[in-house]
């Protein structure tokens, strides 16, 4: 079994600085932590760059070709939050350390017609995500769909989106107002509190997504663990305070409400370290948006990312990156992972605080005890970059090295 010791690097923990530190990974996990590199010992130099744990996307729609290219900007999990990558159809990704690992929540519940049905094309099928060949499961059945016509009906589309590998339950509250289609059918106050109690009653982590004020609001009252969406109103005192007073954490996903205000990723796409691992379909989808709500203002979001860091809510890194299509565009896997934590910056954070949210923090409130941080007995997922981004948030795309359980990805 080989030995890797990565050394002169300063290392970032997922929670904080621990200054020049020896890391050696040995057999996918992280052995030692500090003290000198093992007689032996492969030597991979870090003078000069800082080694972090790998980096997790909240907020994902993926595939395989994705979750290789996540990866290669140092995104070492991706969080689905609508797809087919669910427990018992992921086998081959979870063996494979060219692409991402990935968690998912299955599909989520909405009701017939609800979103996110409108953003799509009649011909496009997101049950089979492009070039995943995840569409059907081990015995070639389609994806499951819960049933959300109903309180009864939600309750019992709980135990099955479970069995059929659910790794969390997500539901849309949504009328399609921010997306240019109001009224959609959306879910209702009863049948999303018997969906939220009996994942609950099961153990299951849940989540909803909330582009509202007062899709949080539901959300909270059904008692949600965490939201995967950021309202694009500006925050009032009371809402802030009663997300802070339910514990739940927050995905902002600020660049998807970015996107959805008609701030392309154009500046993203220019810095020629983004540039160099985009092929011309992700080009051209980075370089679009959405553009559903002209109206809105992203300072209203950075204010309301600032007002929740204060009152101690959990932030975490998501981005809601889907398929290199321009309708779905603004985004662009594992680059936009970045560009989060750059707004979270610009909204006040700290690059510390950044870093956490998209390391360790998300693998605390996801029970992924396994990963998103640089400590003994973990998995080797590690990033490493030129500079330090704890003082410049945006060294962490001077990628040098990344390892998918320690194994370093060919360059």
């Amino acid at each position: 079994m080989s030995t890797t010791a990565i050394t002169g690097a300063q290392v970032f923990d997922g929670e904080k600085s621990l200054g020049v530190t020896t890391v050696v990974i040995e057999g996918g996990r992280i052995v030692q932590v500090g003290g000198s590199a093992p007689a032996g010992a492969r030597i991979i130099d870090g003078t000069g760059a800082t080694l972090l744990p790998g980096l997790i996307d909240a907020h994902v729609h993926t595939d395989r070709a994705s979750l290789a290219l996540a990866l290669k900007f140092g995104v070492t999990t991706e969080l689905e939050m609508q797809g087919a990558n669910t427990r018992d159809r992921r086998t081959p990704i979870s063996e494979d350390d060219s692409v991402a690992d990935v968690r998912s929540s299955g599909f989520a519940l909405t009701p017939p017609g609800g979103h996110p049905s409108e953003l799509f094309p009649e011909d496009f099928h997101p049950g089979k995500p492009a070039g995943s060949g995840q569409g059907d499961g081990p015995r070639g059945e389609p994806p499951y769909h819960p049933d959300a016509t109903s309180p009864e009906a939600a309750a019992a589309s709980i135990p099955q989106l479970l069995a059929h590998g659910s790794d969390y339950i997500k539901f849309m509250i949504d009328d399609g107002s921010v997306e240019g289609h109001p009224g959609l059918p959306m879910l209702d106050q009863a049948t999303l509190n018997a969906g939220v109690t009996a994942a609950k009653k099961h153990g299951a982590l849940t989540v909803a997504h909330t582009l509202t004020i007062d899709a949080t609001r539901m959300a909270i009252e059904a008692g949600i663990d965490g939201l995967v969406h950021l309202f694009v109103e500006p925050a009032t005192d009371d809402i802030i305070t009663m997300i802070k007073d339910a514990g739940v954490f927050i995905v902002p996903c600020t660049v998807l409400n970015a996107s959805m205000m008609g701030i392309t990723g154009d500046q993203l796409a220019d810095d020629p370290r983004v540039a160099s691992r985009l092929d011309t379909d992700w080009d051209a989808t980075l370089r679009s948006c959405f553009g559903h709500y002209p109206q809105g203002k992203l300072q209203d979001v950075l204010d309301s990312v600032k007002a929740l860091a204060d009152a101690g809510v959990d932030l975490l890194v998501g981005t809601d990156v889907s398929q290199p299509m321009p309708f779905l565009g603004g985004l662009a896997h594992g680059a936009s992972v970045h560009q989060e934590m750059q707004h979270l910056v610009a909204a006040g954070l700290t690059p510390a605080s950044a870093l956490r949210a998209a390391t360790a923090t998300t693998a605390r409130r996801f029970h992924l005890s396994d990963r998103g941080r640089i400590a003994e007995g973990l998995r080797a997922d590690l990033l490493l970059v030129d500079g330090d981004p704890t003082t410049t948030i945006s060294d962490t795309l001077n990628t040098r090295g990344v390892w998918r359980r320690g194994t370093r990805l060919a360059a």
